[in-house]
């Protein structure tokens, strides 16, 4: 039966309603039923989770339908359409039956019986009381939590950590895959004794590193330094670039920032003199020029204004009269290498190799053609016995993708599809995703193990990376069971095409726990999931969650050109305020990450008023102030004219 929008309540009959009374009583009764399959899954939940995971089992099979067409005849008889159902699905649907039943003339039935039926408040209720379980008590005006991730400076700067918190830093994450246990210790000292200054409280979270698969070390590139001067379009110099000078035997870091640092004999250091040139010839055989502008008891400024390369070696001269000539030059000292890279263009081929040698780029005979492809490791090369030719692979959170070709025993071939027009660069430690291969992988690693006693310690909560299983997360819990003391609640990071299609088994696995979250680690979740569907992604990871009243925690890239580099894109800031989904969300470490706090706080509270999960709040709308102008209406007839 199709209902169209002209038609009024008045118009219907009961026979009207029964078509869309029994299709909802018919999925109400699987409601039901996967409910009663499920017990035995439901005994092993922790009480406090109990009646949320009947909910989550409620919404699992009622999305199991597509009840769209439902949904449109629900709405044109002014009901409920169970668009916001997710926090008390059952409640929901029995409303509406209640209505259609009354709608068609029946006399109220008993349904089905369900025990405890989580109703609109107690749906919302318990998704508040397990958020502040996990991330801590709300602020005033801002329910959303704000967390910030630790740079490496914050074992050493108090006050950054005491910044963070007065701007509205609520959760402190750790970051396992950084630093070390002495350093973090420090980072949570400053934590605590922040609090005591600010009267806050801030919840610790330790994210564990993961078996997170990188690309292997590359041969170092040339020990070189290159001197630039700046210019402007018509190449003229606007400023010259700064060298340090230093005495190679007592190496002292530059006052401050310099172009280019030299090492350099001490008793050739101490003979310049202010005004004095020194003349070289660099790397490429050019005649070069460096003019002392200061002098210090650490080492001297000098200044350039032409391009200049310099290697190990170089032949520095100065025209101090009053030296003898063999006093007059020096050497240039030792030289850290250059870090390396790999240039990959569409069509090229990647070897990866089973093995952690350095790699190298691409060689090349006299005539330009392809001696040997460009070659990689990988730092976990058990992977490669899980893939195939013909899956995907992806680098670098997806700035590079391939197609594998070949695996054999020692190499795996890589046929590269996707690369900047012109050519990507691919370095050493960055991530490889295999998102279509079945990887037996660990979910915790030796290191991961080694640090959960140090997080079982001193954290409120544990965030467990790339969990892709049920099974991973009842390890992580065995584990945490087998260490004495108190047991930080778990967050599941939810970064894989598995671990996204397994969120409901490991929910109800991690709902044995007292208190659990998830977060949507973005970053390779796209990758994982295709860049093109993360927003569908996440949007069902949110609707799941709150089915099952458990907090998530929106992260990776928010506000990420504000916190780097002090500017934020205006899609960014869209991108925070729809954070406002979640319970909780994440912002990372950057020099500019005070203001990003600033600002994450201020769209929270404006968007507060606005929106709670998928419910639109309709507060006063300012614009509906400005009632439009009588005197538009009075338009001439432009015939009359």
């Amino acid at each position: 039966m199709t209902l169209e929008h002209s038609t009024t309540s008045s118009d219907l009959t009961s026979e009207d309603y029964e078509p869309v009374l029994k299709e909802l009583a018919t999925i109400r009764s699987e409601m039901v039923i996967e409910a009663d399959r499920s017990r035995s899954l439901l005994d092993q939940v922790h009480p406090c989770y109990r009646e949320s995971a009947r909910n989550l089992l409620h919404y699992l099979a009622l999305r199991h339908h597509d009840i769209r067409p439902l949904q449109i005849r629900l709405a044109a008889l002014g009901l409920s359409s169970l668009g916001r159902a997710e926090s008390h699905v059952m409640a929901t649907v029995d409303a509406v039956l209640d209505v259609l039943h009354r709608l068609a003339g029946h006399s109220l039935e008993q349904s089905a019986a369900e025990p405890a039926v989580i109703n609109f408040a107690t749906g919302e209720r318990l998704l508040v009381e397990h958020t502040e379980t996990l991330l801590g008590p709300a602020v005033p005006g801002r329910w959303v939590r704000i967390m910030v991730t630790m740079p490496s400076e914050a074992a050493d700067d108090y006050h950054l950590v005491h910044d963070l918190l007065q701007q509205g830093m609520d959760c402190m994450r750790i970051n396992c895959a950084h630093d070390d246990a002495t350093a973090w210790l420090r980072m949570i000292e400053h934590l605590r004794r922040a609090e005591k200054s600010l009267g806050r409280s801030c919840q610790v979270i330790m994210d564990l590193a993961g078996p997170k698969l990188r690309t292997g070390p590359l041969e170092p590139g040339p020990a070189v330094v290159k001197i630039r001067p700046r210019r402007d379009l018509l190449g003229q110099v606007t400023a010259p670039a700064r060298v340090w000078l230093f005495a190679e035997t007592n190496p002292q870091p530059s006052p401050s920032p310099a172009d280019a640092c030299l090492p350099v004999p001490e008793p050739w250091l101490s003979r310049m003199h202010q005004g004095e040139e020194i003349q070289l010839t660099d790397a490429r055989g050019s005649r070069r020029t460096l003019t002392i502008v200061d002098l210090t008891d650490e080492g001297c400024w000098a200044e350039a204004v032409q391009t200049t390369y310099v290697i190990p070696g170089t032949v520095l001269k100065h025209e101090h009269k009053v030296a003898k000539a063999k006093h007059r030059e020096a050497a240039v000292g030792d030289i850290a290498a250059t870090e390396n890279d790999l240039t990959l263009f569409q069509g090229d081929q990647l070897i990866i190799t089973r093995n952690l040698e350095p790699g190298r780029p691409v060689t090349h005979d006299s005539a330009g053609e392809v001696l040997t492809p460009a070659q990689i490791g990988c730092t976990i090369p058990d992977v490669f016995n899980d893939v195939r030719a013909g899956q995907s692979i992806w680098f670098d959170d997806g700035k590079i993708g391939g197609v594998i070709e070949k695996v054999d025993s020692t190499r795996v071939l890589v046929r590269i599809t996707q690369a900047r027009l012109s050519g990507a660069k691919l370095r050493a430690d960055k991530g490889i995703n295999l998102p279509e291969s079945n990887l037996s992988l660990n979910a915790l690693t030796d290191k991961d193990l080694a640090d959960l006693a140090f997080v079982a310690q001193h954290a409120d909560v544990v965030e467990m990376s790339f969990a892709n299983r049920a099974e991973d997360v009842e390890m992580l819990q065995q584990y945490l069971t087998r260490l004495d003391g108190r047991q930080p609640a778990i967050v599941l990071k939810i970064e894989t095409r598995r671990g996204f299609e397994n969120l409901p088994d490991m929910l109800l696995t991690a709902m044995r726990s007292p208190c659990c979250g998830v977060m949507i680690a973005r970053g390779d979740l796209a990758v994982e999931s295709g860049f093109e569907r993360l927003a569908e992604v996440q949007e069902e990871i949110l609707w799941i969650c709150e089915a099952a009243h458990v907090p998530v925690i929106w992260a990776t890239q928010v506000l990420e050109s504000l916190a780097k580099e002090g500017m934020p894109s205006r899609a960014e800031i869209t991108d925070a305020a729809m954070g406002h989904r979640a319970e909780c969300v994440m912002l990372n470490k950057g020099q500019h990450v005070l203001h990003a706090v600033r600002t994450l706080d201020d769209i929270l509270r404006r968007m507060q008023s606005h929106q709670t999960k998928k419910r639109a709040m309709l507060r006063e709308l300012r614009l509906a102030t400005h009632t439009p102008s009588e005197k538009i209406s009075n338009t001439s007839d432009p015939a009359e004219t």
